[in-house]
């Protein structure tokens, strides 16, 4: 078979393609964890080093902050990579599998990490743009908002930036297309503890025991009906009971039992609207039971949102490089969550999926043990970093 044509990436970048694929496949022969991504943020910064900017380190613990300037033009945009790994033992039996059993990078954040380096090096050697580059590389953002960890530790302060920039890569997108949706794109992800309180007893005589087992049960398909009660239909929402955990013997009634959700929403009014609901369904078929309910809203990351100008821009960035071709006809928002909300709660800005591939070339879904990052991406995704910048920054 003849080998698959290359894809659309400028020759300069092109011509580093090698050690973009290796710097790649260390990291992800190494993976760290949230706030553990320390080997990582020496090769990022060294490297940053290496090609001229100047390296901030410390925000969030391991994050990585490369500033560049050139011209004389006060704007500032930043550009975001994401880091770390996940708790996951990995069995893609790939030559660069991870060396490090139970940990891989089972979501692209190797690939995202080396494709801004790739653009980073390629614009401080030419800098053709006009204002303030920042290149964010990220600690956290696989549920411990690193995001959030860095806005708090002074981010926006340090570096103020006029729009952000995010980019992930999307398995089951055909190499060199790009998905970009504008408006609510990412779903918000939240976490909801339940705590129903009854009294325990003998299972021979239930009548004097107050059961939370059969109060939770009441209240997981009550909570079924929100969805479909509660929201409009247009609009999107989840709740899901992921674990219902209470008692440990056949014979005994236990004193309580505990409900662990997922909640997800593509609207901040949904997701406010989902938070009320499950706690007032909770407390009140707890108490139909003589049961108590204790709930735990836990908010973790909010609804990403593509603000309209950045959106157009980026879209436009892409439609003059790739055509009409290199764009996802109708992309449709995704109800995973993603920590880079938080810079775009903050700035306006856009966040876009790179196609991984299709089949046995970069189709395997991510958080999957057999998952690897797409090599053959590396060069267009930071093309597209380089031509966004350049674009934004026009002298």
């Amino acid at each position: 078979m003849n080998a698959p044509l290359p894809l659309p990436a400028l020759d300069e970048i092109r011509a580093h393609e090698a050690e973009m694929v290796e710097i790649r496949r260390a990291i992800h022969q190494n993976p760290e964890l949230a706030y553990e991504e320390h080997a990582t943020s020496d090769l990022v910064a060294e490297r940053l080093a290496r090609w001229g900017w100047d390296v901030h380190r410390g925000l969030g613990g391991t994050g990585v902050v490369g500033t560049l300037r050139a011209g004389t033009s006060s704007r500032r945009i930043g550009l975001r990579a994401d880091m770390d790994a996940l708790p996951i033992a990995e069995t893609s039996g790939k030559p660069w599998a991870s060396k490090v059993f139970g940990k891989m990078h089972a979501c692209g954040h190797d690939g995202h990490t080396a494709m801004l380096l790739a653009a980073a090096r390629h614009l401080a050697a030419t800098r053709h743009f006009d204002g303030w580059l920042h290149v964010v590389f990220q600690p956290a953002e696989e549920g411990l908002a690193g995001a959030r960890k860095m806005i708090e530790d002074g981010f926006f302060d340090l570096f103020p930036c006029d729009a952000m920039f995010g980019m992930h890569n999307a398995p089951g997108v055909p190499e060199g297309q790009f998905a970009v949706v504008p408006g609510y794109a990412m779903a918000s992800g939240d976490t909801c503890l339940i705590k129903v309180r009854g009294v325990g007893g003998h299972g021979a005589i239930p009548h004097t025991a107050t059961d939370p087992v059969v109060a939770g049960a009441a209240i997981v398909m009550a909570l079924q009906s929100i969805v479909s009660r509660n929201v409009p239909p247009l609009q999107a929402g989840i709740v899901t009971v992921g674990a219902f955990l209470a008692g440990d013997a056949p014979n005994v009634i236990p004193g309580e039992a505990e409900l662990r959700l997922t909640v997800r929403a593509l609207r901040p009014e949904v997701r406010d609207l989902l938070e009320r609901r499950i706690t007032e369904i909770a407390q009140t078929q707890a108490a139909v039971f003589g049961a108590t309910a204790e709930v735990n809203y836990i908010r973790r990351y909010p609804v990403l949102h593509n603000h309209a100008a950045e959106t157009a821009f980026c879209t436009q960035v892409l439609r003059d490089w790739l055509g009409d071709g290199g764009l996802v006809p109708n992309p449709e928002p995704v109800t995973a969550s993603e920590d880079f909300a938080f810079f775009l709660e903050k700035v306006p800005g856009c966040y876009v999926n790179i196609g991984n591939g299709v089949g046995a070339q970069g189709g395997c879904m991510v958080h999957n043990a057999g998952y690897d990052f797409n090599d053959r991406v590396l060069g267009t995704g930071a093309t597209y970093w380089v031509r966004l910048a350049e674009a934004w920054l026009k002298a």
